[in-house]
């Protein structure tokens, strides 16, 4: 792919701004300060390096700019993502900068709009999981993903001790607990 030229550039930066506004893990991370107080920043820094990153690049592959994101979300946010967004992520940006390449408006503006569809519900799920609203999922540097929503832990009285054990018992012997059957998690590394 050739480089943009500056048309086609702010076409991409749009789509960006887009595709990392709703990315699930990221937003999470953010709300929860895991890239610290300067985390806003962080993004928007992100967001102007991922648009480099392309135009520096001739024919970025998918696991490149995978590569590239989970880089950035471990150095700079503190965070390990694994619920397959870096996948998703990735083959937006990709999307994106072939149709902004081409000067195709329609596509990218298509392409933006189905972004700003998934708004609602991000915003949904980044209030329900909230730091107030659920402690004890939060303490332990956690934040559980589902199919890129964000949900609350909101165990039984009799759960939350048996999770509080087992992630003692992790804690000592330096692995982390398993997630519940069938979540996906965005996890907060320790240093």
């Amino acid at each position: 792919m050739a480089a943009p030229g500056v048309d086609e550039r702010g076409l991409f930066a749009q789509g960006v701004r887009a595709v990392l506004g709703g990315w699930a893990a990221l937003q999470l991370a953010l709300a929860h300060g895991f890239g610290g107080p300067q985390g806003p920043e962080k993004a928007a820094w992100l967001a102007g390096a991922l648009q480099e990153f392309f135009t520096q690049n001739a024919e970025l592959g998918e696991e490149e700019v995978e590569e590239f994101l989970a880089e950035v979300m471990d150095n700079e946010f503190d965070t390990v993502v694994e619920d397959g967004s870096l996948r998703q992520v990735s083959r937006e940006l990709l999307l994106l900068f072939s149709r902004a390449s081409r000067g195709d408006v329609g596509g990218v503006g298509a392409a933006l709009g189905a972004l700003a569809r998934r708004g609602p519900a991000l915003r949904a799920a980044l209030a329900a999981a909230h730091p107030g609203d659920g402690p004890a999922h939060l303490e332990s540097g956690h934040a559980h993903l589902e199919s890129g929503h964000a949900h609350p832990a909101t165990p039984s009285q009799e759960e939350e001790e048996e999770s509080s054990e087992e992630e003692e018992e992790a804690m000592e012997c330096g692995t982390p607990p398993a997630p519940p059957d069938g979540w996906t998690l965005v996890r907060r590394r320790r240093r």
